[in-house]
């Protein structure tokens, strides 16, 4: 995101600082195609499972995705993977994802079905209904994903997947990484420009960026600048993690008007935080994701993982929001919709 837009975290107090227990975790050619706004799908996973939310919770998202109709690729095409080699790409039709992020941006281009293997937690329709499901971590092996028989990896971590594509492409295997840490109107084009439809992935990510932008000027608007944690259930071995300061929703928090707790505390991507550091942290507002309150287990799960969040002022008021995970926790086309939505949110919270 348009790190001008980002408004500058305050200062970490030093009784927060010495409550927080921190593990840091770690194309040419086709005819344009205009963005166009989609309903956002049925939710599935956690919202189907837990159904209602407790009486003060709520779901909060945007009611538009950005998409554009499916076309025909326009390949071979060249193009830069973040690991700085140029890969020529010459088919795109078994693509194998390396997270929900690109295989989202690969749906909102009506190429869905073109994902032929994705992580085992791949939340997305695509994701979920590709023939082949696999473990993609820093120790995935070339053998694995070349049993698999795509015609195209595409990473979506520089620091998992840099040598996994090295070696694939030592064999033959056309390989591209478009890095997570970006912002979500780069790694569309990016994503788009890798299966042959550069033109419509531009169209596509003005269509995020507008959002974003309206988002920002909401926020912008906003009197208040309320106080955010960003909980999830995976990050720091297994053990619930917070948002930090380079994480996706970290920046969307920020973007939408709100100061996010992870970002105040100075950590990187998602860290664990005592249960002293969430009391003095004093959110307004505890955010969660669908499928990251699946694996809590629910509301009970998240109160037991985090049991003093209901000191905290976003506790006490049950201001529990539930978000989709991609327009919240992963930088992709849903990112636009998702910091709207937010950011209308947080404006409308009554003054602290």
């Amino acid at each position: 995101m348009n790190p001008n837009l980002i408004q500058a975290a305050r200062t970490l107090p030093t009784s927060l600082a010495l409550a927080l227990a921190l593990a840091a975790c770690s194309g040419r050619g086709e005819p344009a195609a205009p963005a166009q706004a989609a309903a956002t799908p049925p939710a599935t996973g956690a919202a189907a499972e837990h159904g209602a939310l407790p009486a003060d919770w709520r779901r909060v998202g945007g009611e538009t995705v950005p998409s554009v109709a499916a076309g025909a690729a326009t390949l071979p095409a060249t193009v830069h993977s973040d690991d700085g080699v140029d890969v020529q790409v010459d088919d795109a039709s078994r693509i194998i994802a390396g997270g929900d992020d690109i295989i989202a941006v690969i749906e909102a281009l009506g190429q869905g079905s073109q994902v032929f293997a994705a992580p085992t937690n791949a939340t997305t329709d695509a994701g979920r209904a590709a023939p082949h499901r696999f473990l993609f971590n820093r120790t995935t092996g070339v053998e694995g994903v070349l049993s698999l028989g795509g015609s195209l990896f595409l990473g979506n971590s520089l620091r998992r997947h840099s040598d996994l594509a090295e070696k694939l492409r030592a064999v033959g295997q056309d390989a591209v990484i478009i890095d997570d840490l970006q912002p979500a109107p780069d790694k569309v084009r990016k994503v788009a420009a890798a299966i042959g439809r550069t033109v419509a992935g531009v169209a596509l990510a003005d269509a995020v960026q507008t959002q974003l932008d309206e988002a920002a000027g909401i926020a912008t608007a906003s009197m208040s600048t309320p106080r955010v944690i960003h909980v999830s259930a995976t990050g720091a071995g297994g053990n619930p993690t917070v948002a930090g300061a380079d994480s996706a929703s970290g920046k969307l928090i920020a973007l939408a008007g709100g100061l996010n707790i992870g970002t105040e505390a100075g950590v990187a991507n998602f860290s664990a935080l005592s249960n002293e550091g969430v009391v003095a942290a004093a959110p307004e507002v505890i955010l969660v994701t669908e499928h990251d309150l699946q694996l809590f287990g629910g509301a009970d799960g998240l109160w037991k993982a985090y049991p003093t969040l209901k000191q905290t002022p976003a506790g006490q008021a049950g201001r529990v929001w539930v978000m989709p995970d991609l327009q919240l926790k992963y930088t992709s086309v849903g990112s636009g919709a998702g910091a709207l939505a937010l950011a209308r949110a947080l404006a409308a919270l009554p003054p602290a």
